[in-house]
């Protein structure tokens, strides 16, 4: 039977359709296929990407489609490709599926921990020759499962070029923080080098003061207390990165090693009573990333990646209360650890022809996550199962693609990726299992008119575990204290997926997509004996979704240099609950949040203006002994930017939100008929809070 969410994906395809027909028209020649014609190149005000015959159909938009924004760096640029959102992936362990959308010069960064939105932040602009938006894949192209990716071609030549900033965060009754970056990049024909230096922030947009009240099951008053928190941290660094020319090749280089902390601190106040749980971490990590390519003969390449990546960290939660005058027994949660990750990869392809793209690889990897943690109540120990573990992984894959342009209108993509895996875990409890896991990739993209574009995907992915699961953790503003799970797997996705592109009005675009996922082992919440409960596999599930994204250009209405966006995935998932064997909702899928957004060009003024509004936020939490739902509505962001010379940037941005509330359900027993403990209501105003940012180039 089909869902809601594939009924509205179906009728929404057949209206897209139909309008595609109906305007095939407008357009006499194509702009997003392989024409007989040769691009023409655009003035200043061009409003339309180029397509790059050489390129197969790859939509190519120049530094002039920009000239209006007046950008400084390349991230600048990238963020007004229409129709295109930077995604600089997921972190995860291995290479495969865990780097982001962004391509430099054809490659990805040397380090995936070096995402796409930092070395676009570091390059200038005046670097940039061109960048090109690959939807649906290309012959040489690898696209790491993303369906549309940029490529930033950068130009050769001599230049020097350095980008001071200085970033604020004010909050409104909250702990304002302050951070800036220095980066000097210098470039010679093929050979680039630079350093960053890095004091950054990082900051909580849902802190605030409100209420918190708890009913016990027959809704009798238990407490009534006001309620305040905050958070806030940062972090400084320092990054170097080399490329150019090496034994016929190229070689790419980066390294870092940096700081971070975060705080956060929760007060819970009333006549009889004053609670205060604490957050605090900090860590040290460093990466060192090469990737050198080289041409081995005609239409032969060789790519080989060698990555290494480390942390140490320590943090603490603490939980202290004073009930009518006695102070009760604190609890505390400590954990100190060690984490790395090493990548070798190889990836060799040949190009058969202009059209056709064959490449075959290996990956191998190991990870490691060694951690000792401790949980007391006034001092005394309390023992967990899994508080001091070493999780290592050692993990093979064998991978081949190959890329088919079957004609200017239609693109296939075909892979298969072979992995062998082994989680060994060793400490207070002790145990190994391998894995073998075979996943399949295609991918079809049909452009049968003019700016219209049908990319169908099927895949199996494989979840990335998170090797903290494997251990002990707390939560003690909920006062919960998780146990480790040792019989963790990965997560299976089995996925279909199709979007359909409509692109009008040069910079206007209209995609709609439907995702179904059939997931095997969903990883959540199960219960533990003794009364505690972990992450782990909770069984099969699915995920049904419905995507939209809508920019449309203003000009035409009459408002010059404006776009309309919206943006917005329908989520529908479905799981059994292993405490009470009904269906339910994943936890942390939020089923909405749509995104509409105006921005303005002012070119007079030399002034960008936009403002965003989310009208409706939430999720849920779905844990074995409590429930947790979080709702919010009306987020408002309202930004400014001028920028007074090509060389100076001034931004200013405003975040307003309405109250969010947080159900919190607690259960007395386990069961498919828990009885209710207590329900806990909380209604947060969150701060108000002002950001700047000054950026001088020069």
């Amino acid at each position: 039977m089909m869902t809601k969410t594939a009924l509205l994906a179906t009728a929404a395809t057949m209206l897209l359709a139909a309008a595609a027909s109906a305007q095939a028209a407008e357009t006499p020649k194509p702009a997003d296929q392989a024409a007989a014609v040769a691009p023409v190149p655009t003035g200043p005000t061009s409003q339309a990407p180029l397509d790059d015959t050489a390129q197969k159909g790859v939509l190519v938009f120049t530094p002039d489609f920009f000239a209006a924004n007046r950008p400084n760096t390349a991230q600048d640029m990238v963020n007004r490709v229409p129709g295109f959102t930077i995604q600089d992936g997921s972190g995860t362990r291995g290479f495969e599926g865990a780097v982001g959308n962004v391509l430099i010069n054809g490659n990805r960064p040397a380090s995936k921990n070096d995402t796409g939105s930092n070395v676009l932040s570091r390059t200038p602009a005046n670097r940039v020759e061109r960048i090109e938006l690959i939807r649906g894949g290309a012959p040489g192209v690898d696209m790491q499962g993303y369906s549309v990716v940029v490529n930033v071609v950068l130009k050769k030549g001599v230049s020097h070029q350095q980008i001071a900033t200085w970033n604020g965060a004010f909050f409104d009754g909250g702990h304002d923080v302050y951070g800036g970056s220095y980066q000097f990049t210098a470039t010679n024909g093929d050979t680039s080098w630079g350093v960053t230096l890095s004091d950054g922030t990082s900051t909580s947009d849902s802190n605030g003061a409100g209420r918190s009240v708890r009913h016990d099951g027959a809704g009798r008053l238990i407490r009534d207390e006001a309620y305040l928190d905050d958070g806030y941290g940062g972090g400084r660094s320092i990054r170097g990165n080399w490329s150019g020319p090496l034994l016929g090749g190229k070689l790419e280089a980066t390294t870092r090693f940096g700081r971070n902390d975060w705080h956060e601190w929760t007060d819970l106040t009333s006549p009889t009573a004053f609670r205060r749980s604490a957050y605090d971490e900090e860590s040290h990590s460093g990466e060192l990333g090469l990737t050198y390519t080289r041409p081995l003969a005609p239409k032969w390449a060789l790519e080989t990646r060698l990555i290494h990546s480390f942390e140490n960290f320590d943090n603490v939660s603490t939980s202290d209360a004073t009930l009518n005058g006695a102070t009760s027994d604190q609890q505390r949660f400590v954990a100190d650890g060690d984490s790395s990750e090493s990548i070798v990869r190889a990836l060799l392809r040949h190009d058969f022809s202009a059209a056709l793209t064959l490449e075959a690889g290996a990956e191998g990897a190991y990870n490691m996550l060694d951690v000792s943690q401790a949980y007391s109540v006034g001092g005394v120990g309390v023992p967990l199962p899994s508080a001091s573990v070493k999780v290592e992984e050692l993990r093979g894959e064998a991978f081949s693609k190959a890329t088919w342009r079957v004609n200017p209108k239609l693109t296939l993509e075909a892979g298969l990726r072979l992995e062998k895996s082994t989680i060994k875990q060793s400490g207070d409890a002790d145990n190994e299992k391998s894995f073998f896991y075979a996943k399949p990739r295609f991918l079809a993209t049909w452009t049968p008119m003019a700016n219209n574009q049908l990319r169908v995907r099927f895949e199996r992915e494989l979840g990335q575990l998170d090797f903290d699961d494997f251990a002990a953790s707390s939560d003690l503003d909920d006062e919960t204290v998780y146990g480790g799970n040792v019989e963790l797997k990965p997560e299976q996705r089995w996925i279909s997926e199709v979007t359909y592109e409509r692109r009008f009005w040069g910079q206007g675009v209209i995609s709609i997509g439907y995702r179904h996922d059939e997931i095997i082992g969903v990883i959540d919440r199960l219960p533990l004996p003794g009364g505690l409960s972990a992450t782990g596999n909770i069984g099969d599930g699915t995920l049904d979704r419905l995507s939209l994204n809508i920019v449309v250009p203003t000009d035409k209405l009459g408002i010059k240099g404006g776009r309309f966006t919206f943006k917005n995935d329908w989520n529908e998932t479905h799981v059994k609950d292993p405490t009470t064997g009904r269906d339910r909702p994943i936890t942390q899928v939020r089923p909405t949040q749509a995104n509409f957004g105006f921005q303005q060009d002012i070119v007079s003024w030399k002034t960008q203006w936009g403002i965003n509004w989310l009208p409706l936020l939430g999720q849920g939490t779905y844990d074995v002994d409590q429930t947790s739902v979080w709702r919010g509505s009306r987020y408002y962001e309202a930004f400014a930017e001028y920028k007074p010379t090509p060389t100076l940037a001034i931004r200013a941005q405003l975040n307003i939100w309405d109250d969010f509330t947080i159900r919190r359900t607690v259960f007395a027993n386990r069961g498919p008929d828990r009885a209710v403990a207590f329900v806990e209501d909380r209604t947060i105003d969150p701060r108000t809070f002002f950001q700047l940012r000054v950026r001088k180039t020069f």
